[in-house]
C-alpha cells in the first residue's frame, strides 16, 4: 500500500464492465483473485489482492491491451465476480461456456452412471447456469420462468407481460442437474421425483430481495419446473397506480371503507387480483384496525396485518381458517378465494356480523359473480344483503414507450371495441413497432381495466327475486356501469394500449 505507484480501489463494483469480465475463463479470475475493470476513459484496470502472486505476463496476453494494475480487498473481488460474471447482458455467455474447458468436465461427469446427483447440482458451472437463468429473467421483468425437457433438448422460457417467449434452448443432459440445483436451493426432496413438489427460496439482485415460488410436476419426458418471481418492489402497488379511471378509483376508495360487507374480485388466474388486493388492504391499514388474511400461498407479507397461509394436509382450509379468524376480533378479513359453498356462507356471516370481507371468485365479468355463488348453493337473499361490490379485472400491456408511433386505425377495428367514428376526433391512437426494449413485442409493461358493479337497494331486490346475470347486467348498464371493454377502450383513446390487446383480454366478456 505505500507504493504509490499502485492504485487502490475501494469499491470496484463500479467500474465492472460485465462483457470485459466474459472475455476471462471464470475460474482462472476465481482462483487468482483478478478482476477486470475499465474506468471512464476506457482504460482498463486488473485488480488483485496480492501484486506478488499476480502472473502479469498471462493477464496481458489473454487481454492483448496495455493495461493498469490496481489493488483492492480480496472480498470485494470476489463480490463482483460472483454477481456480474454471468451478468444479464453477457447472457449469451452461458450458451457459449457450453463448449468451455469446465463445462467438458461436467459433461464427463454427467455421462458418468454413477455419479452423485448432489455433487454434480453444486459443481460451479451449474451453479452459475441455474444462476444465470434467475438473474437474466429478473432483468427481462419475467415474472416466470419455465424449465420444460423434451426428448431431446431443455428449454428455458420466460413470461413478460403475461406472455410466455422462448429464451434458449439447452442440451437435455443438463436436465437433472439444473432440477436438482433448483431443488436444493428450494429445500426440496431431490430423491422425488414422481410426486409435484412445492417450494421457495428468494435471492438478492443489485440490493432487491427476490422471493421465488417453486413449482416442480414430473411430465412424461422428466419433471417441469416453475419458478414464480416476486419482487417486492413491482408487486405492491398502491391503488393509484394500478389503473384506475377516475370515477372507478373514486367509488372503489368508498367501498374499501366501508365498516361491512363483501367486496369480490373476479377474474382469471393472472388478472391482477391479488395486486388489488394487497393495494386495498395497504390503503386502509393502520393501528387502529386489525386485519387478518387467510392466502394459498401467501405472496408477500405486509406491516401489521396478521396474515395466514392455508394448509388443507392439516386440515386448515379457506373454511375452518375462516371460523377461526372470526374468533380472533378482526374488523377485516381477506379470503384469498372463495371455492366452495362451505367458504362462501362463512364469509357472509362474517359480513353480517359487522366485518368488512374482501375475496376473489373466478367468472369472466362482475354480474357472473352473483350467478356464480346461487350456483354454490348460497341463498340469494344472503347475498343480495351482504355484497356491496364486485370488481372484474384484466391486465393489458402498454405500448412501448421507445418505439410506439401514432397511428390510424380503421373504422371496423374501432367499433370492434364500442368506438365510433366521432371518436376518432381528438384520439391519440398509437402502436408499437418493436425495439430492442421491449424483444420487438412493441409493449412494456402492464395496466388493469376495471368491470366495477357497486350493489344498491334496486340491485338487492332484482338478486333476492333468482334473475340471470344478462339481466343484473342490463340494469347495470343502465346505471352507466363501466364494462371492462368500455374502460380499455378509455385507454385505447389515451394512446397507453391498441385495439388488438383490449381485444385479446377482453375475448370472452
Amino acid at each position: 500500500m505505500e507504493n504509490k505507484s499502485v492504485l487502490w480501489i475501494e469499491n470496484p463494483e463500479e467500474m465492472v464492465d460485465p462483457e470485459l469480465l466474459s472475455s476471462f475463463p471464470f475460474s482462472f479470475l476465481k482462483k487468482n483473485c483478478l478482476l477486470p475493470l475499465k474506468n471512464a476513459e476506457g482504460e482498463i484496470i486488473v485488480v488483485t489482492d496480492d501484486l506478488l502472486k499476480t502472473d502479469i505476463g498471462e493477464i496481458r496476453s489473454k487481454i492483448n491491451k496495455e493495461i493498469k494494475i490496481a489493488l483492492a480487498s480480496a472480498e470485494s473481488i470476489q463480490h463482483c465476480l460472483d454477481k456480474y460474471y454471468y451478468h444479464p447482458s453477457s447472457s449469451q455467455k452461458v450458451i457459449d461456456d457450453l463448449n468451455s474447458e469446465e463445462m467438458a468436465h461436467l459433461e464427463q461427469d454427467i455421462d458418468v452412471e454413477h455419479m452423485n446427483l448432489l455433487d454434480l447440482a453444486n459443481k460451479a458451472p451449474v451453479i452459475r447456469l441455474v444462476n444465470q437463468i434467475l438473474y437474466r429473467a429478473i432483468s427481462m421483468r419475467a415474472s416466470d420462468i419455465h424449465i420444460q425437457a423434451g426428448e431431446s433438448d431443455l428449454r428455458v422460457r420466460y413470461r413478460i407481460d403475461g406472455v410466455l417467449h422462448d429464451i434458449f434452448v439447452l442440451p437435455r443432459k443438463y436436465h437433472p442437474a439444473i432440477v436438482t440445483r433448483i431443488k436444493i436451493i428450494s429445500n426440496l426432496d431431490i430423491a422425488e421425483k414422481r410426486i409435484p413438489q412445492d417450494g421457495r427460496t428468494s435471492i438478492k439482485v443489485d440490493g432487491k430481495k427476490i422471493d421465488i415460488r417453486v413449482s416442480i410436476i414430473p411430465t412424461f419426458f422428466g419433471e417441469s419446473v416453475v419458478l414464480r418471481l416476486l419482487d417486492r418492489s413491482t408487486f405492491l402497488f398502491s391503488l393509484a397506480e394500478l389503473g384506475f379511471s377516475k370515477d372507478n378509483y373514486e367509488k372503489f376508495n368508498q367501498l374499501i371503507h366501508l365498516d361491512h360487507g363483501i367486496i369480490l374480485l373476479t377474474g382469471p388466474t393472472g388478472s391482477g387480483k391479488t395486486t388489488t388486493l394487497y393495494a386495498a388492504l395497504s390503503k386502509i391499514n393502520n393501528p387502529g384496525i386489525n386485519i387478518v388474511t387467510l392466502e394459498d400461498p401467501v405472496e408477500y407479507n405486509i406491516e401489521g396485518i396478521n396474515q395466514i397461509q392455508v394448509n388443507p394436509k392439516v386440515g386448515l382450509t379457506f373454511a375452518n381458517g375462516l371460523r377461526s379468524i372470526l374468533r380472533h376480533d378482526p374488523n377485516i378479513i381477506m379470503v384469498g378465494e372463495i371455492r366452495d359453498r362451505e367458504t362462501a356462507e362463512m364469509a357472509i356471516q362474517a359480513s353480517l356480523t359487522g366485518h368488512l370481507v374482501f375475496s376473489t371468485l373466478h367468472t369472466n365479468d362482475s354480474t357472473s359473480a352473483v350467478i356464480r355463488l346461487i350456483d354454490m348453493g348460497v341463498e340469494p337473499y344472503l347475498i343480495a344483503s351482504s355484497l356491496v361490490g364486485v370488481m372484474a379485472q384484466r391486465l393489458i400491456r402498454l405500448n412501448c414507450p421507445e418505439c410506439s408511433e401514432e397511428a390510424a386505425p380503421s373504422l371496423s377495428q374501432m367499433q370492434q371495441v364500442s368506438l365510433e367514428e366521432k371518436d376518432l376526433h381528438g384520439i391519440k391512437y398509437k402502436e408499437g413497432k418493436g425495439c430492442k426494449k421491449c424483444f420487438n413485442e412493441g409493449y412494456y409493461g402492464r395496466n388493469g381495466i376495471f368491470e366495477l358493479l357497486v350493489i344498491d337497494d334496486e340491485m338487492r331486490n332484482m338478486i333476492s327475486g333468482k334473475i340471470s346475470a344478462a339481466e343484473i347486467k342490463k340494469l347495470a348498464l343502465k346505471k352507466n356501469l363501466v364494462t371492462l371493454r368500455m374502460d380499455g377502450a378509455s385507454k385505447i383513446k389515451e394512446g397507453l394500449t391498441t385495439i388488438s390487446e383490449v381485444l385479446r383480454v377482453t375475448q370472452e366478456v
